[in-house]
């Protein structure tokens, strides 16, 4: 079994460093850690020379992480991709070992979502039995990499940020695999806001999520699911003064309909209703 570490960077020299040295710190065997430098305009391309053991990947021009996420993946042969986010770094040098272990035990599961801590929530726990989940966090999880090509990769939404993760997750879902949690498993996400706009972000996943619900409703409830998101993101909004960002967001989705309407490929309603299931149930 074999595994890709990818980390998809852009202008973040100064931080990128805590993600590569606690991928090149794991003990699993057969990893391979890749960095994509995604048209970096800093120092960058210059951390090659402290990383000779790391493949070094530069787009000419930029892509964003998704593309380069799915560009990673189509290229590998390996078994599993684990992505990891520039500013998020493993807290143990087993966290992959225990991934792939669990991985190689239970074919059925498609995406291993790791313990998450960060600035706001820093507790960790120990470790304790895997449980189904509705979705990984995207900083720091495991992929198994056939049931990802079978579901198509990451698919873009009309903004450059957000709903990735589920989209995948209910994909997998319908294909009749399982997303799973290792809890204690830990990986560290800084949450840093080095080029990183907060109001375009929250715009960006406004956009995507209502693009999300458009592409995988069934269409008999479509009109109602569409109405619900409309005035969850509109109360959203107005409690922490996002109005306009969020405004954004809904031209953005609205400037991109019909393209989206085209690509729609529903899931099952049962589906749908599990997802939902393990939200209520991890929430």
């Amino acid at each position: 079994m074999h595994v890709v570490i990818g980390i998809i960077t852009r202008n973040r020299a100064n931080v990128v460093t805590k993600a590569i040295e606690s991928a090149l710190a794991q003990d699993f065997p057969n990893t391979r850690v890749v960095v994509f430098d995604d048209a970096s305009t800093d120092e960058t391309a210059e951390l090659s020379k402290r990383y000779p053991s790391v493949a070094w990947r530069r787009s000419s021009h930029v892509q964003g992480y998704l593309a380069l996420r799915n560009l990673l993946m189509k290229e590998s042969a390996a078994d599993f991709f684990c992505s990891l986010d520039d500013d998020a770094w493993f807290l143990s040098d087993d966290v992959l070992s225990a991934g792939v272990s669990y991985l190689a035990q239970h074919d059925s599961v498609a995406a291993l979502a790791y313990d998450i801590v960060s600035p706001d929530k820093p507790d960790v726990r120990p470790r304790l039995s895997p449980f189904p989940i509705n979705i990984f966090i995207g900083c720091g999880h495991l992929l198994r990499l056939r049931p990802v090509r079978k579901a198509g990769y990451y698919i873009a939404g009309p903004g450059w940020y957000g709903g990735e993760e589920k989209d995948l997750c209910i994909r997998l879902l319908d294909s009749g695999h399982q997303v799973m949690k290792l809890p204690g498993v830990h990986v560290w996400h800084d949450k840093t806001t080095i080029a990183r706009d907060q109001r375009v972000q929250y715009s960006s996943g406004v956009a995507n999520d209502l693009a999300l619900t458009l592409r995988r409703t069934p269409i008999g409830v479509l009109p109602i699911a569409l109405a619900g998101k409309v005035f969850q993101h509109l109360g959203f909004a107005l409690r922490n003064r996002l109005l306009p960002s969020c405004f954004n967001g809904f031209r953005l989705f609205f400037g991109h309909l019909g393209e989206l309407w085209h690509s729609r490929r529903p899931v099952k309603l049962a589906t749908l209703r599990t997802y939902r299931r393990l939200s209520r149930a991890n929430s």
